[in-house]
């Protein structure tokens, strides 16, 4: 019975390292085999760039949405306890306000760092 269980996990492993390899390989068996400059072009992306297209963008962007998204979080999963309040008891309460507390200490911390500064 065990070794069944773990040759069904087997099979799943084998199909899971396999299937990128196959996609890749039918992707290459189709794509454009004559490339001109209008395959080449870009394709719905605005103007031609002039000069260099890489652009480096600051670290405080991805901080902000960061931080954004761990709040964003924080409503989320407090929407299901605010709903049942009434059914959820004394522990669950105790839960959210422990959770709560984390993300006031880690805006804390992030004020500290600086890392909610625009400069």
């Amino acid at each position: 019975m065990l070794a069944q269980q773990y040759g069904l996990i087997g099979v799943f492993a084998l199909i899971a390292f396999i299937f990128p390899f196959v996609t890749l390989a039918f992707t290459w068996l189709i794509r454009p085999k004559r490339p001109n400059p209008i395959k080449q072009s870009t394709y719905e992306c605005g103007i031609e760039t002039v000069g260099d297209a890489w652009v480096q963008f600051r670290a405080q962007y991805y901080l902000f949405a960061l931080i954004f998204v761990v709040f964003d979080l924080e409503a989320i999963f407090l929407f299901p306890f605010a709903v049942a309040f009434n059914k959820v008891g004394w522990f669950a309460l105790f839960e959210a306000i422990i959770f709560v507390l984390m993300l006031f200490f880690g805006l804390i911390y992030a004020w500290k760092k600086n890392a909610l500064e625009w400069q």
